[in-house]
C-alpha cells in the first residue's frame, strides 16, 4: 500500500535520501519514479517542504537527472537526483506501470506452445471468454503433451506399472500432470485412475496409503489424491474421509508434515503446499466441508507468510537455495513460484510479507521477458517438455499470472 497509495494520490515521482529494496521495487511496479538526492543533499538542506511544483527531466537512459522545484512564491531551486531504476528490466516495469499488459511478444510465444499452455494463457492472461478457453482446453485430450501421456497408459489402467512408484511415471504422478495440463473433468482415463488410487490406497485413518510398509496414510499423497478426485469429478464417500484426515493432521503452526507421526513439530514447506493445492481444488469444486477447509487454508497461508515462503522465521536466512529455483513439474517439491501460484489461485488478501517473494520473482525475469526453467527433479519421465536453463513457457505463464494477480491486489 505504500506504493499503491502513492500512485492513487497522483504522485509520479518520489525523491528520498535512501530506499528499502522492496519499497523501491514496488514504486517501480506502480510506475512511480524513485529518485535519490545526489551528493549528500536532502530536503532540509535544499529548503524543500513539499509545497513546491517539480519539473523532472526524462529518466530514459540516464543515471542522473536535473530536478527543478518552484516554490509557491515563485522562487526556484535546481538540484541533481540519482535515478534508482537499477536494471533495464526494472525500467520496463516502470515504463508500463501498474496497467502494463505482458509483452505481446511473450504472449505470442506462449500461444505458440502446447495446448496445455495455450488454454491457461487465454484464461489467466488474456481474459478470454469461457467458451474460448474451454474449447482450447478440450484439445488437450487429442493433441500435444496431454495426448502423449494418455497414450502411454497401460492395459491395467495404470501408468508406469505402479500406483505411486516409479517416480515420475507412476499413475499418481501421471494423473497430477494431466491435471496440470487441464484434462477435462470426467475423462474416463482419469476417473479409472482415481478409482484405483482410492480403492487400493484408502486407509482406516481416512487418508491414502500407497507406499509399502507404512501401514498408515501418507499426508503428501493424500493431498495429491484429494486434488485429483476433486478435479476429475470422481464421486466417492472416501473424499470426505480424506478431507477429515487432512484437517486432523494440521499442525499447531498451521502447516503439515508427513513426518509428524515420527515426532516432527515444525511443518514442512513441501507437505504443506501439497496439501494446500488439494484443499484448494476441493473448495473450488464445491466440497461439502468448504467453509472448514478455507479456515485451515488460512492458517496454512499464515505459516508460509511467517516464512516469506522461503526464509527461516527465526533468522530470516534462506531455508534451502532450491526453494528459490523454479522447476516444472514441481512434483512433491515446494518452491517460491509454485506457492505464489497457490496464493494467486486462492485469491489471498494482500500481505506485506509477500513483497519479498514477489520481488524475487521479478528479479528472475530475463531481459527477453521470460522466465527460465531453473531446476529439474531427477526421476523417470515419459518425455521432456522443456530444458533446464532455457526459457520456460510453464514458468513464464505461472509467473505472469502471479504478477497480474499481485499488481491487481496491491
Amino acid at each position: 500500500w505504500a506504493a499503491k497509495g502513492t500512485r492513487l494520490l497522483g504522485i509520479r515521482a518520489v525523491i528520498a535520501e535512501s530506499y528499502e529494496r522492496i519499497h523501491r521495487s514496488n514504486l517501480i511496479g506502480m510506475g512511480v519514479l524513485p529518485l535519490q538526492f545526489a551528493g549528500g543533499a536532502n530536503a532540509e538542506a535544499l529548503g524543500l517542504d513539499g509545497e513546491e511544483t517539480f519539473e523532472i527531466e526524462s529518466p530514459e537512459g540516464v543515471r542522473e537527472v536535473k530536478v527543478g522545484a518552484t516554490r509557491p512564491g515563485g522562487a526556484a531551486v535546481e538540484f541533481a537526483a540519482t535515478v534508482r531504476i537499477d536494471t533495464p528490466q526494472e525500467f520496463e516495469y516502470y515504463r508500463h506501470g501498474p496497467d502494463r499488459a505482458p509483452d505481446d511478444g511473450v504472449i505470442g510465444w506462449l500461444l505458440e506452445g502446447d495446448p496445455a499452455i495455450r488454454w491457461q494463457v487465454l484464461k489467466d492472461l488474456e481474459d478470454a471468454d469461457p467458451g474460448t478457453w474451454r474449447r482450447e482446453r478440450e484439445t488437450v485430450v487429442g493433441s500435444g503433451w496431454g495426448a502423449r501421456l494418455l497414450r502411454v497408459r497401460d492395459a491395467a489402467g495404470t501408468w508406469g506399472g505402479g500406483l505411486y512408484s516409479p517416480k515420475w511415471t507412476s499413475t499418481t504422478y501421471s494423473l497430477i500432470m494431466l491435471r496440470r495440463f487441464g484434462l477435462p473433468s470426467g475423462h474416463p482415463a482419469a476417473l479409472e485412475g482415481c478409482a484405483l488410487l482410492v480403492d487400493r490406497g484408502a486407509s482406516r485413518d481416512g487418508g491414502i496409503d500407497l507406499s509399502t510398509g507404512l501401514n498408515r496414510s501418507e499426508t503428501c499423497i493424500t493431498g495429491f489424491v484429494l486434488a485429483l478426485v476433486s478435479e476429475f469429478g470422481f464421486r466417492s464417500p472416501s473424499t470426505e474421509d480424506i478431507v477429515g484426515y487432512l484437517l486432523r493432521e494440521q499442525m499447531e503452526d498451521g502447516g503439515w508434515n508427513c513426518q509428524r507421526y515420527r515426532g516432527a513439530t515444525h511443518s514442512s514447506f513441501h507437505t504443506t503446499i501439497n496439501v494446500l493445492e488439494g484443499l484448494r481444488v476441493y473448495v473450488e469444486t464445491g466440497g461439502l466441508k468448504a467453509a472448514e477447509v478455507e479456515k485451515a487454508e488460512s492458517r496454512a497461508r499464515e505459516f508460509f507468510l511467517r516464512h516469506h515462503l522461503y526464509r527461516s522465521h527465526r533468522t530470516g536466512e534462506v531455508v534451502k537455495p532450491e526453494f528459490t529455483r523454479f522447476s516444472f513439474p514441481p512434483r512433491w517439491h515446494h518452491d517460491v513460484l509454485r506457492t505464489l501460484d497457490y496464493f494467486r489461485a486462492s485469491d489471498a488478501e494482500y500481505d506485506q510479507r509477500l513483497e519479498d517473494p514477489i520481488d524475487l520473482l521479478r528479479r528472475k525475469r530475463g531481459k527477453d521477458g521470460r522466465w527460465r526453467l531453473q531446476n529439474r527433479h531427477p526421476g523417470k519421465v515419459f518425455f521432456e517438455m522443456e530444458k533446464v536453463g532455457k526459457p520456460s513457457r510453464w514458468n513464464t505463464l505461472r509467473a505472469l499470472r502471479v504478477l497480474k494477480w499481485w499488481d491487481g491486489s496491491t
